[in-house]
């Protein structure tokens, strides 16, 4: 298992990243365990979660039960100095998390709090800013983004709020380095400026979206993490499942996300289905799985920190982990380039 460094920190994560969001739903406690147990066994150093989670569905009985559980998980095996562990602050939208308020310096701190105690530890490794306050394009909003209504001196200010109730928390030992998910470029780099300009914690990770389908990252962000150190954590690197073909021709498996959720966030409509059948089609040509072929190609990526996998099941934890022993040739690589060119945007 390759191991990355993250951002400018002396943090060292293995390229895969155990994902934890079913834990809690999907996945009951004891399958969790025995996920971890699996992960940590074949190299994976590197686990990420949120207070959010578990995610299918998001409820308020459901809300931080995945912390909890990798918090008992910590505290029946005592392997806490085996993991590196990320973490992430919600952002607004929920009435039960802080009555849906935007992220603000003072839920930071409380937030913080609330997950060393439920994750049963004195550190988090990573803390990340679930989503901006003032929006963004991800969770397919980018057919209706509009940024033209936000307020510049506001969103500075908020930043630098943020910022100093992170390093207030680095200063206390709570974390150790911090992240943003489902940001932009502008974003990023305005939070690297203030973090330099004053002196607080520097973003070393973006958490966002990235998979054959959804490759925004490929532009703008790829040359910031190459000039700036920031790496990406890329989530959904299976496109929730769609890039495995187990939803081809209509089909929700029983237990599957389609089947609870409906559509996938969005991505489960009928422009995706020609381009999953190609990759598909190319993996079974080349005696590759195809979520193997999804989630390696996403680890020749220069920019990738690491790429976290999700699993409900056992086999499929294997097979996402195994990813890593996977070397694609430039012939298929070439020809990914290829079916990316036809269909460069189909979620």
């Amino acid at each position: 298992m390759k191991h990355n460094i993250l951002g400018r920190t002396d943090i060292s994560v293995s390229e895969i990243c155990l994902g934890t969001m079913t834990w809690g739903s999907q996945n009951t406690e004891a399958e969790a365990f025995e996920q971890m147990d699996y992960a940590v066994e074949h190299g994976v150093n590197f686990f990420d979660t949120a207070e959010l989670y578990p995610t299918t569905p998001l409820s308020p009985e459901t809300y931080a039960l995945t912390e909890t559980i990798i918090g008992n998980w910590f505290a029946k095996t005592g392997k806490r100095r085996d993991v590196v562990l990320a973490t992430k602050v919600a952002g607004a939208g929920r009435p039960y998390i802080r009555e849906g308020k935007p992220i603000t310096g003072a839920s930071i701190r409380e937030a913080v709090d609330a997950s060393l105690k439920r994750l049963q530890t004195d550190y988090i490794d990573l803390y990340q800013i679930h989503w901006p306050n003032r929006g963004h394009f991800h969770f397919r909003q980018a057919w209706s983004y509009n940024p033209y209504g936000q307020d510049r001196e506001r969103t500075l200010a908020d930043m630098n709020e943020k910022l100093e109730a992170l390093d207030e928390c680095v200063k206390a030992g709570k974390i150790r380095a911090i992240g943003l998910s489902n940001e932009t470029t502008w974003g990023t780099q305005k939070f690297i400026a203030l973090a330099e300009a004053h002196g607080l914690p520097r973003v070393a990770t973006v958490q966002n979206e990235y998979n054959l389908l959804y490759r925004h990252y490929d532009l703008d962000m790829a040359e910031l993490s190459h000039h700036e150190d920031v790496g990406l954590l890329a989530y959904s690197p299976l496109a929730a499942g769609l890039l495995s073909g187990k939803y081809l021709d209509g089909r929700k498996p029983t237990g599957s996300r389609g089947a609870i959720n409906g559509d996938l966030g969005g991505r489960l409509q009928p422009l995706q289905e020609p381009a999953v059948r190609a990759y598909v089609d190319m993996a079974k040509k080349h005696g590759l799985d195809p979520c193997q072929l999804a989630i390696a190609f996403c680890l020749t990526r220069p920019f990738m920190a690491s790429v976290i996998i999700g699993a409900t099941t056992m086999e499929q934890l294997r097979t996402d982990i195994g990813s890593a022993d996977i070397t694609l040739s430039e012939e298929i690589l070439k020809e990914i380039g290829k079916v990316h060119r036809v269909y460069p945007a189909p979620i």
